[in-house]
């Protein structure tokens, strides 16, 4: 279980975060400076250096979304040229990409983090490069909202990349790019000029997910355990009923791959803040706000809990909570996760992923006057506190990651395991670097105070200090 005994603030991560970023840009630069566009998209290092692996074209968005980010926290003009530069002339394809789940990663970090960035002054305001980035994101929402699987109870979910039949916990953090589009006032207008609605689209997803891929320990199977999220649903195609879980990159559909959770923790605390911004009439056609936010606030606490209940006292988990080779480790959840173990590996992009959300539900609940706001937000910052030192933070300067001990497909082996050793470590992956600059951003404007508060539709939706009085 996480220790939550000790008190921390975000003032109190200053140092790790000014530690953080000066690293940070040195390994964007030395990824920028050896990566050519023929060599592939960046996933995972081996041995210190960023490679390729081709299974679903998900990561581009990190690599220049990482350089925006790093020019947010900096104001470093170089890394905003990386990041500018590649989006005009890389991401177009990740715009209209038909065959991922996966738009909310790539093109929300790239289109969408400039956007927001000429919203908030950051960057000089053009109203033809405006455009151009409303009309990327706008394409990519309705794009995103195409691959649709309707489900017999009227609902319907974005099918992965998996086919018609699969919903992933991964996606409903793509509902970015849902939220973005529909706030900039676009629809998918499907066969016959039918219109379909994104906010629509967007909550059916997010509902299907709650209740399909989240437990409540209600007595569904018999490893219903509360908190619980199974990485995949599968669906009978022919008539949209459920038939059972399933897993792509966890250990058995029975347990919990914990990046799986960690993307439930992210993806519904910010949802509920982009919630906030919308009017009562938009959503009741849809149930109404009180029934959306009672549900996606029941689905983040049980995600939390169970995170903080079944991760080690200092905020990192195993890759899966299942994993065969626990039993070895004896008492594990007593103490810090130990990444040079050689039974089972940590998944340190999963704690990173978490963090944020743990940060954010913790200040919503908060902010609603909920006491156990403070517990979230602890847990959270004792996750990042824990990322922002050795053994985690990457300090080797011919290392191009940034956060070690990061683990992609582990049943697949597809994870770098060094010499002499059975169990993947030392070694980082796009989403988890990137997810560590979107962490310690945030964590870094909640110190300060002088910056916004950070979300990723801060301009496209309401003022921002609409948004502080609607939580």
């Amino acid at each position: 279980m996480i220790d939550l005994s000790t008190t921390l603030s975000p003032a109190d991560l200053a140092e790790g975060l000014k530690r953080m970023w000066q690293l940070s840009g040195e390994k964007i630069r030395r990824i920028e400076d050896r990566v050519k566009p023929g060599d592939g998209t960046p996933v995972f290092t081996v041995e210190g250096q960023y490679t390729a692996r081709g299974w679903t074209e998900w990561t581009q968005g990190f690599q220049f979304g990482s350089a925006l980010l790093q020019f947010d926290a900096t104001g470093d003009t170089d890394f905003l040229e990386f990041g500018r530069r590649g989006t005009v002339e890389r991401m177009a394809g990740h715009v209209t990409h038909m065959g991922v789940h996966d738009h909310g990663f790539n093109n929300v970090s790239t289109y969408g983090a400039l956007l927001r960035l000429m919203y908030e002054q950051r960057i000089e305001f053009n109203a033809w490069e405006k455009h151009f980035y409303e009309l990327a994101l706008k394409c990519s929402g309705a794009v995103q909202a195409a691959r649709w699987t309707r489900t017999h109870d009227g609902g319907g979910f974005i099918y992965s990349f998996n086919g018609p039949h699969s919903l992933f916990s991964d996606t409903v953090r793509s509902l970015r790019a849902l939220a973005m589009a529909h706030a900039l006032g676009h629809t998918l207008d499907g066969e016959h000029d039918e219109r379909h609605n994104l906010m629509g689209r967007l909550i059916q997803h997010a509902e299907a997910t709650a209740r399909y891929n989240v437990y409540y320990g209600e007595g569904r199977d018999g490893y219903d355990v509360p908190g619980r999220v199974v990485h995949e649903s599968i669906f009978n195609t022919n008539d949209g009923h459920y038939r059972c879980p399933s897993t792509q990159q966890g250990y058995t559909p029975f347990a919990t791959w914990t990046r799986g959770l960690a993307w439930v923790i992210a993806g519904y605390p910010e949802e509920l803040e982009f919630l906030a911004t919308r009017t009562d009439d938009e959503l009741d056609a849809f149930g109404g706000r009180e029934a959306i936010r009672e549900r996606w606030e029941r689905t983040a606490r049980a995600a939390c809990d169970f995170y903080i209940r079944e991760t080690p006292t200092d905020g990192v988990p195993y890759w899966d909570t299942g994993a065969p080779g626990l039993v070895h480790l004896g008492d594990y959840l007593s103490r810090p996760a130990d990444p040079f173990n050689e039974h089972e590996p940590v998944d340190s992009s999963a704690a990173a992923i978490a963090a944020q959300g743990l940060l954010r539900f913790g200040r919503y609940l908060t902010q609603r006057g909920d006491a156990d706001g403070e517990r979230y937000t602890q847990a959270g910052l004792r996750t990042l506190h824990t990322l922002l030192d050795e053994p985690y933070l990457s300090t080797d300067p011919a290392h191009e990651g940034l956060l070690l001990h990061a683990v992609y497909h582990w049943p697949n082996r597809w994870d770098h395991v060094p010499a002499g050793g059975s169990v993947a470590r030392g070694e980082s992956a796009m989403w988890g670097d990137y997810h560590l600059r979107e962490a310690s951003l945030l964590a870094g404007r909640l110190a300060d105070g002088s910056q916004p508060y950070y979300t990723f539709f801060h301009g496209t939706a309401f003022p921002q200090e609409n948004l502080r009085m609607a939580l």
